[in-house]
């Protein structure tokens, strides 16, 4: 199948293009590089630089790589971000997104697969937390995925265009070649990582006095490479809908930080600070949906697999993309 990948230089879409590329695909990766590194597009895809809103050169780009279905990975994400400048979110997740939709409709794309987020749900209202909870927002960021969701609903009522929305929770990990390296950095592994790189010399602790085992946040990892086959199967003909992508079992900040001293046999310093404003006690998935129906089966479930991975990466990348 010709699948045009929007983002496909991020964390994310890297990995997923090179999956993509190894289970038979052919894929254009169309990316502006603000947030993604030249040297993390396979290169074994076709590569368009570009942004999505410049309407004109997404409907081209689309057009001339005869795309079958797009995978959207391109957004703004930093959930801090968005609560002081809530424009840019609206902007480029929503607005430019919609270029992205007009195109793929005028070049009669079969499938569209979006990269939604758990922060749709906001503060959940049970745990573990199913495609059937009540979508609350409590920033922008999450907002603007929401707005898009509801975009694609209608074009699909509209237009017939297919989609599959997957709702993810914490990705973390690396492929063989590529890995995580964003140039704001907020996510917890890579941040711990750093410090046993000897790059920080403390990792904060947001919070110890949660109702959890040890007080501290407890999330839900996902491996990059179990996210990046999730897609692939949303491919087939008549997988449509929305689902949770997580593993479905929660791990606390201490035990990440823990496990991270395990893999690489370094100490790592910690520091408590106050919770962060908004910060749920417990985030965890229930991806019953898309096993069942998508038949999808993560690889890596564990956390020291997602860590030692990361951790390989890193070794051998410690700065990250150069470019």
């Amino acid at each position: 199948m010709k699948v045009f990948v929007t983002g496909g230089a991020g964390y994310i879409g890297s990995v997923c293009v090179e999956e993509l590329l190894d289970a038979g695909h052919a894929v254009t990766v169309f990316d502006n590089l603000s947030e993604g590194h030249r040297s993390a597009v396979d290169a074994r895809a076709s590569f368009v630089l570009g942004d999505l809103g410049d309407r004109e050169l997404v409907g081209r780009a689309v057009a001339e790589a005869q795309a079958e279905a797009v995978i959207h990975f391109a957004a703004h994400a930093l959930v801090g971000e968005s609560m002081q400048n809530p424009g840019k979110y609206f902007r480029n997740n929503v607005a430019h997104g919609l270029n992205l939709l007009e195109a793929a409709v005028t070049a009669k794309v079969g499938k569209f697969v979006f990269s939604s987020t758990c922060a749709t749900y906001g503060v959940p209202e049970k745990m573990p937390m199913d495609e059937s909870l009540p979508q609350r927002p409590v920033n922008p960021y999450g907002e603007s995925k929401l707005m898009f969701e509801k975009m694609l609903q209608w074009y699909q009522q509209i237009h017939g265009l297919e989609f599959v929305a997957f709702r993810y929770f914490n990705a973390a990990g690396a492929s063989r070649k590529f890995g995580e390296h964003h140039r704001i950095e907020t996510h917890l592994i890579p941040n711990v990582l750093k410090v046993a790189l000897g790059q920080k010399d403390r990792c904060d602790i947001f919070g110890t006095d949660y109702p959890t085992p040890d007080g501290t946040c407890i999330r839900d990892y996902i491996h990059i490479v179990d996210l990046a086959q999730a897609h692939i199967l949303a491919l087939a003909p008549g997988q449509a809908g929305f689902f949770n992508l997580g593993n479905g079992s929660g791990y606390s900040v201490r035990e990440v930080i823990q496990t991270c001293e395990r893999i690489s046999g370094r100490a790592i310093q910690t520091v408590e600070q106050p919770r962060r404003p908004g910060d749920p006690p417990r985030l965890v998935a229930a991806a019953d949906k898309a096993l069942k129906q998508l038949g999808w089966q993560p690889k890596f479930p564990q956390l020291e697999d997602i860590v030692a991975t990361a951790w390989d990466w890193h070794l051998r990348h410690p700065d990250g993309y150069r470019d």
